[in-house]
């Protein structure tokens, strides 16, 4: 049986509505290593705001096994591949999982280590993929 990560969707929903979820996310990435933050120069954080917003549902889906959002992750790995307009160098990534982590633990009020465990199976897969495309 496929598992939707229906959980991990409560606990995003839950972040959503505590309010400044995904702003907390960014300034607790930006501080995570020296070269993410120039890396960020120059970029429209209401528009990137937006965008993870859509990703972390997007991921979710993905590691889910939904067939809908197949395309828009690998479309969004080729952006981020060293190829594309936004390139994301593998190593950073270990930087945006545990600052989406620390950021669901401070916004989801009901927040376990079982739950944070289950997070990061519902986006590993789509690092992964991002990783591959690189």
């Amino acid at each position: 049986m496929q598992d939707d990560f229906t959980d991990v969707q409560q606990s995003y929903g839950r972040c959503l509505n505590s309010g400044g979820f995904i702003e907390r996310f960014y300034e607790i990435f930006m501080d995570s290593a020296p070269e993410i933050r120039s890396a960020f120069t120059g970029v429209d954080f209401g528009k990137q705001r937006r965008a993870l917003r859509r990703g972390i549902t997007n991921a979710i889906l993905f590691a889910g096994g939904s067939p809908i959002v197949t395309g828009l992750i690998e479309r969004m790995a080729t952006v981020h591949s060293r190829a594309g307009h936004a390139p994301v160098p593998p190593r950073l990534y270990q930087y945006w999982m545990e600052s989406l982590v620390r950021a669901v633990w401070e916004k989801d009020q009901r927040m376990t280590p079982q739950l944070e465990a289950r997070w990061r199976a519902a986006l590993q897969p789509a690092i992964d993929a991002f990783i591959a495309r690189y």
